[in-house]
């Protein structure tokens, strides 16, 4: 049984703040989410290749970003959620090592069709804003 609840639409406020999420960076997960999404560059990687591209070490690909946004938006809003859409503008990198703490607030409620905006912000401990952007996500209704 899980212990995830679904937030009803009714349960959103406008400016409700969500609770602030820490995610290590490890290069397991950076090279896990580049593995996932397929993204074959070998700055994701290999160490070297990110050195020779100026950075020390692989470095966190986009789609793991993605992913690592939307995680942050329907651990909040629960499984019943249907994401909507999602924009996304990248910082800093993450590398190994670091320490991405996201958080988010309601900023848009629709009530004709039940679509709440998240925006959302991930900031590592060493270079600032890694993501920024929205997670748009249809809630259901009382029931």
């Amino acid at each position: 049984m899980s212990d995830y609840k679904t937030l009803r639409f009714a349960d959103v406020n406008l400016g409700d703040k969500l609770p602030a999420l820490e995610i290590p960076i490890t290069a397991a997960l950076v090279v896990g989410g580049a593995l996932a999404t397929r993204d074959y560059e070998p700055v994701h990687h290999d160490k070297s290749a990110a050195q020779a591209a100026g950075l020390p070490d692989v470095f966190m690909n986009i789609l793991t970003s993605q992913g690592l946004m939307t995680r942050f938006a329907t651990d909040w809003s629960g499984p019943e959620a249907v994401v909507k859409s999602l924009d996304i503008k990248l910082g800093a990198p993450n590398l190994p090592g670091m320490v991405m703490t996201v958080t988010g607030e309601v900023t848009a409620l629709d009530k004709s069709n039940g679509v709440v905006d998240v925006a959302v912000q991930g900031e590592n401990n060493i270079w600032g804003m890694h993501m920024q952007g929205t997670v748009q996500l249809a809630l259901p209704e009382a029931g």
